[in-house]
Parts: structure tokens; C-alpha cells; sequence
């Protein structure tokens, strides 16, 4: 009997340590990534936030919202403050009937940050994120640390309509009534175009699972308006940034394209507006870079934004 008993507590003490021990490894190894609100600037903005130290902001494009950062996230986060939020009118964010001009969305991110306490941050966006992470840098310069733009264009620098006028110039002038009616229960089936025709190869783009939260993400009332009226605003923001490229930043700024999307054109354009660019074509890749790239992607974004450490 008493060797029973012997044996049941030598079983419960292992059992009981490797719980401790499994419970004590977990949180080092496991990024927690929460959610936060802020109402800045008249809007209310959702927000991802993970890590600790220097903060780094991280926007997205159109067709996605914050959650295409997760996996960069995590990995920024084991040395970095990490903010990865909604814009205005995309994923939990508020939806207003107007403000889409990138001037007005850099200006709710700033009043975010600022919300928050930063002083200085790194910036990094794709797509029409890049967009508004150059109007924040532009409109404050002295409290960005360092920049990286990935795959699109900037509206009014340089020869931009060679790039505005290719092939989807369509989807650039979709909004309105008629249009809104159109994809109204039909979101997904929209943008599969950009999730497959901007993608090197479609089966290698943006994950099922993902296609899916985007879908329901847009097809919240009031998102799918709020989505084309970042196109409706690109003759105010070509206007914008004519007049605000005219004074040259000097942050460093890393530009990653796709060869089978911007390629040069972005780093072309990014050197027409700063004086401190260091460009890389990711080869093989379409528009969807931290989908279609990411063992080349994440390690030189996370290699650039902890070089100011």
C-alpha cells in the first residue's frame, strides 16, 4: 500500500514540474498580440499592439487591413513596441463619409502615436499604406526614425500616370453608387482581382483563411465605400504630395518591391523624394510581398528597423 502511494506522489511531482516548467517556457516563446481603441483626429481607430521598447507603426493596403502584419508582429515584437492599426474606414476602424486624402489618414496616425506617447517611430507599410506612411514622414519628419515603403506608387512624384494608367486603371475610378451596388454580397468575388492578378503566382498569394477574414472585414456596413474613396482621393493626394516632394527627406528608407509588380518604379519614385534610399527587388514575387516572399521579406525588415537600436 504504502508503495502505492509512494509511486502515485513520485507520478504527481514529475507531472506537476512539467507543468511548471511547460507553463514558465511558454511566454517566452509565444508573442501575445492585443487589440486596443483610440478616438483621434474625429475618428475611432482599432489597433494591434504586441512587444515592448521602441515603437514602430505598421500600416496596410487596400484589399487587407491590420491583420496582414501578424507574422511581422511577432517577430518585431521581441525587441520592439510594434502598432499595427486600421485606417481610417478599413477593418474595425470608424467608417466616415469622408477624409480619405492620404494627408488626412497620416494625420490620424500621428495623432495616434501621439496618443500613445511616442516621440519618434519607424514606419512600415505596403500599398496604399505607403501612401499615407509618406504623407506622416513628410508632414513630420522629425519624428520618424527610419521608413520602409513596399509596393505601390506614389500618386503626383515623378512620371506616376505611367503606373496609374496600366492595365487597373479601372478599379482607380470604381466608386459611386452603381459600383457600390454591384459588389454589394459580392466582395470576395472583387477582390480576387487583386489577390490574383497583382500575385506572381495565385496559389501562392493570399491564404485561404485570410481571403476569407478580408471578405467579412469589407463587408461590414460602410467599408466598401470607405475602400473606393481612397481611390476617389488620389487626384487631391497627387496635388498633395507635389507640394510636399518638393522638400527632400533625409530618413533612411527601405523600398521592397515585387519584380512581377513595381519593380524599379517605386524605387525610382522614393529617391525623387528622399535622399537616403536603399531599394531591393524581391525576385519572383508579385504585389503581395509578406505573403508571397516572407522568408526574404520579414528578416530585412526587422534587419532595417533595429539598425536605429
Amino acid at each position: 500500500m504504502k508503495t502505492s502511494i509512494r509511486a502515485l506522489f513520485s507520478i504527481a511531482v514529475i507531472v506537476f514540474l512539467i507543468l511548471v516548467i511547460a507553463r514558465t517556457a511558454r511566454p517566452q516563446g509565444r508573442i501575445a498580440i492585443q487589440d486596443g481603441f483610440k478616438t483621434v483626429n474625429g475618428v475611432k481607430l482599432h489597433y494591434l499592439f504586441a512587444g515592448k521598447g521602441e515603437p514602430v507603426i505598421l500600416l496596410h493596403g487596400y484589399a487587407q487591413n491590420s491583420h496582414m502584419w501578424r507574422p511581422l508582429m511577432v517577430e518585431l515584437a521581441k525587441t520592439r513596441l510594434v502598432i499595427a492599426p486600421d485606417l481610417r474606414g478599413f477593418g474595425q476602424s470608424s467608417k466616415p463619409a469622408n477624409g480619405y486624402e492620404k494627408k488626412t489618414m497620416a494625420q490620424d496616425i500621428y495623432a495616434l502615436a501621439v496618443s500613445l506617447g511616442f516621440k519618434r517611430a519607424a514606419v512600415v507599410e505596403h500599398d496604399i499604406g505607403l501612401m499615407v506612411a509618406y504623407a506622416y514622414a513628410a508632414q513630420y519628419p522629425t519624428e520618424v526614425d527610419r521608413i520602409v515603403l513596399m509596393d505601390a506608387f506614389l500618386p503626383g512624384v515623378g512620371n506616376w500616370t505611367t503606373v496609374w494608367l496600366l492595365r487597373d486603371l479601372w478599379h482607380f475610378h470604381f466608386y459611386g453608387v452603381t459600383p457600390l451596388k454591384l459588389v454589394a454580397g459580392r466582395e470576395r468575388i472583387y477582390f480576387e482581382h487583386f489577390w490574383n492578378d497583382f500575385a506572381s503566382d495565385p496559389t501562392h498569394s493570399v491564404p485561404e483563411a485570410d481571403r476569407r477574414f478580408y471578405a467579412r472585414a469589407y463587408a461590414q456596413p460602410g467599408a466598401m465605400r470607405a475602400g473606393f474613396e481612397v481611390f476617389r482621393a488620389f487626384e487631391q493626394d497627387a496635388k498633395d504630395f507635389a507640394e510636399l516632394s518638393k522638400n527632400k527627406l533625409t530618413i533612411p528608407m527601405l523600398v521592397l518591391t515585387g519584380e512581377k509588380a513595381s519593380g524599379e518604379f517605386l524605387i525610382e519614385q522614393a529617391r525623387l523624394v528622399d535622399t537616403n534610399v536603399t531599394g531591393v527587388v524581391i525576385k519572383g514575387s508579385g504585389h503581395w510581398l509578406m505573403e508571397e516572399a516572407p522568408k526574404q521579406v520579414i528578416p530585412q525588415l526587422v534587419a532595417f528597423i533595429n539598425k536605429s537600436q
